[in-house]
């Protein structure tokens, strides 16, 4: 898994211990995510499927994509469609990605990289595997996660976010046991590149075998973890939780995660993406590609993409 690595973890800035009157976050409920196709055929993990929206909240959905070794021929991505209402995050772990989209917004994003895609207003946007990897076929892993707009930015114009690597803040726990990465909002004070309109944290943490990661986390967010891949446990009760398998936590000054002793020879640490954001506390109408308030404010985003009023497809 390379995303971002660091040789010796020693270097990083530690993560502080939990102090006296530091609240561990308990583990509301463990779920596992089923798994199915997308766009034109890459296998997902729909990670917080059977989670109620409200502990998600300002989350929508986060599918897994991957993790796929391709053979020559079989890389696939999403056709053009269109967004409205919310951001996309997508985060490549392995392989390689290219996005476009009608408000000009795109590139190639690889391992360790991230796209940020505020639909807003709304626009169509197509991502798919470069030709070269379609030809050769590879190794393909990542995650989408899509964040709720609150309704006084429903509507903002388009931007898009090309988060590089090199650009995430890199820390470890406090006995170098773990890799931290930092993607976006702020953990023990330590800030990462990922501008957003909802105050959230997103984090990609490597967690050694037999190690555990005692990670500060906003008071005012909640949290939920997913596995990537690994086994190991949630919470200072240790939950267990393995690949594929997300745990909604509850109130607390911060959250445990801990690697099982032996991990299986694939997937030799434990991985793991932990989200948590404010809660927007908004009405939500979902349908599709459109995250609205009202169900005739998504009537009317369908009706704005059949008239054309996403913008046209690049020639």
């Amino acid at each position: 898994m390379p995303a971002v690595t660091v040789a010796d973890l020693t270097v990083l800035p530690r993560l502080r211990e939990p102090g006296l009157g530091d609240q561990p976050r308990p583990v509301w409920q463990v779920s596992t995510a089923p798994q199915g196709y997308e766009g034109e055929g890459f296998p997902v993990r729909r990670a917080f499927a059977g989670i109620d929206l409200q502990h998600l909240d300002p989350f929508v959905m986060m599918d897994q994509m991957g993790e796929v070794e391709y053979a020559p021929g079989e890389p696939k991505g999403t056709p053009w469609h269109p967004h409205r209402g919310f951001e996309t995050v997508t985060y490549i772990i392995d392989g390689v990605f290219d996005h476009q989209d009608s408000h000009g917004g795109g590139g190639t994003i690889t391992n360790g990289d991230t796209q940020w895609m505020t639909a807003g207003s709304g626009l169509l946007h197509i991502e798919s595997p470069p030709e070269w990897l379609v030809q050769q076929g590879g190794l393909f892993h990542g995650i989408q996660l899509w964040v709720n707009l609150p309704r006084d930015a429903k509507m903002n114009d388009p931007r898009y976010q090309d988060i590089r690597s090199g650009s995430v803040q890199l820390l470890t726990s406090s006995d170098a046991g773990a890799l931290v990465r930092v993607i976006a909002g702020t953990v023990d004070g330590h800030a990462g590149p990922g501008s957003t309109y909802t105050p959230m944290s997103l984090v990609h943490a490597t967690v050694e075998p037999g190690a555990r990661l005692d990670l500060p986390w906003n008071v005012d967010f909640n949290a939920l973890v997913y596995v990537l891949n690994g086994a190991g446990t949630v919470g200072t009760d240790a939950r267990p939780i393995h690949t594929g398998q997300a745990a909604v936590l509850g109130a607390g000054d911060y959250l445990t995660v801990a690697a099982g002793p032996r991990q299986e020879s694939r997937s030799p640490k434990l991985d793991v993406i932990v989200v948590g954001g404010r809660p927007i506390r908004e009405p939500l109408a979902w349908a599709g590609p459109f995250v609205m308030n009202t169900k005739s404010e998504v009537m009317q985003a369908y009706e704005d993409f059949q008239h054309g009023r996403f913008g046209h497809i690049p020639g």
